[in-house]
């Protein structure tokens, strides 16, 4: 008797691949048979992944566009800003880095280098190369700015050590700011004006692009001490930003804890106070926007996944008038001894077939419909389809079509024999 267990487990398993195949190949020629009802019936669930694709797509591509240039930014770098909380910034107060605390940086914390100052001006007149101007962004920096930002001149050369010790007027463009001006592809040497005044280009950066239809390109660079001293005034003086670049990736979370610490204490904040200023890596800002975006994700893919569910209630109300339809059908079966089990999975198979073609119509028309919205609103990026929405998408339609077909599926499995064979 115990030899002849695994022989009856083998049958067992082949019948009930042969049951699932059959039933396969029914509802494939029940939904053949009716083309027009099948497709009526797999709508919702059509509408609804194309929906969740399309927008999971757009989504994904821009997280992948802003990750990118982000990355261009440097894994290992570090940013140091200041932080205004909005109490203050309500009563006109507003906190700044300072040079001092560039030299606490620079000289007293262990395990970085390329320290360099960032400050955005706000000079009178802007950028003008005689009757052409541009609203490119005036930034003061050092020469450490191209090795923290990962950016490099297309010709010429950056602002050096020396440039900002004797306080040169030179200047660096961006690509944008360039063409904005009217300048020859290779304008060295060329004076412009810069707040009013006259500085000498010496050279033009590498193109980056843009991102979210503005131009990464629209800038321009001069020596820190230069920029400092133009827009230094008698009541205010510009805010910074410092950038650093860690020796050891693998150390950024001490070397941030570090600079914390020397920053609270230098400007006096006490244990409970919050700090005044923020330490980032493109780290923690891309797991920023990753949380913010799959929170989007979800929250929108749930939404729009109700659509989903009505396309359930349709499949389940096509599914029910199927059954009406084939009670004889049925009746024929049960009466050649087709097993209540058999009738159950084959109509909840008719309805995850319809349910899964469905969802696979959806995501090539959710893809499609993602390059057309992309390509109609200007400088987006092009969409991305993740395996796990397409994963996502497929199972919870075949979800969808059996929790919908247990009803239609239960009633033809109830049927009795006789009754069936006398529905007319």
């Amino acid at each position: 008797m115990t030899g002849d267990a695994p022989i009856d487990d083998v049958g067992r398993l082949q019948a009930f691949v042969y049951a699932v195949q059959e039933c396969v190949r029914s509802a494939l020629s029940s939904i053949r048979s009716h083309p027009m009802r099948s497709f009526l019936t797999m709508l919702g669930v059509i509408i609804g992944v194309a929906s969740v694709i399309c927008i999971v797509s757009l989504l994904q591509g821009l997280t992948r566009s802003v990750m990118n240039e982000l990355q261009g930014f440097g894994g290992d770098a570090l940013q140091i800003r200041a932080d205004t909380s909005r109490e203050d910034w309500l009563i006109g107060k507003y906190n700044k880095l300072r040079p001092a605390d560039l030299e606490l940086v620079k000289y007293r914390v262990a395990g970085i280098r390329n320290v360099t100052p960032i400050s955005g001006l706000n000079l009178p007149g802007g950028v003008r190369n005689g009757s052409h101007t541009t609203i490119a962004q005036v930034m003061a920096s050092t020469s450490w700015f191209q090795l923290v930002n990962q950016s490099y001149p297309r010709i010429g050369r950056f602002i050096t050590q020396s440039d900002n010790d004797t306080r040169r007027r030179v200047v660096v463009l961006g690509d944008k700011a360039r063409t904005d001006l009217k300048l020859p592809e290779n304008p060295l040497g060329t004076f412009i004006q810069v707040g009013g005044e006259w500085f000498k280009i010496v050279g033009v950066m590498e193109p980056r692009g843009e991102l979210f239809g503005q131009s990464l390109d629209n800038y321009v660079v001069i020596p820190f001490e230069t920029g400092w001293a133009l827009s230094a005034g008698p009541y205010s003086q510009p805010d910074m930003t410092i950038l650093v670049t860690v020796d050891n990736l693998d150390a950024v979370g001490d070397v941030t804890q570090r600079i914390t610490a020397l920053l609270r204490q230098a400007h006096k904040i006490g244990p409970k106070d919050k700090d005044d200023f923020k330490v980032e890596s493109s780290q923690s800002l891309t797991q920023s926007i990753e949380r913010i975006s799959g929170t989007i994700t979800v929250v929108i893919s749930a939404v729009v996944g109700i659509s989903l569910l009505v396309g359930g209630v349709g499949i389940m109300n096509i599914m029910l008038v199927s059954v009406t339809e084939r009670t004889r059908e049925i009746g024929i079966a049960k009466a050649l001894g087709a097993p209540r089990s058999f009738i159950l999975m084959q109509f909840l198979i008719e309805a995850m077939v319809l349910a899964v073609i469905g969802g696979i119509i959806g995501i090539g028309l959710g893809w499609l419909l993602g390059i057309f919205a992309a390509n109609m609103i200007p400088h987006f990026p092009p969409p991305a389809v993740p395996w796990w929405a397409v994963a996502g998408a497929t199972g919870f339609s075949a979800l969808v079509g059996m929790l919908f077909g247990i009803l239609p599926a239960r009633r033809a499995a109830n049927l009795a024999p006789i009754d069936a064979l006398r529905h007319e």
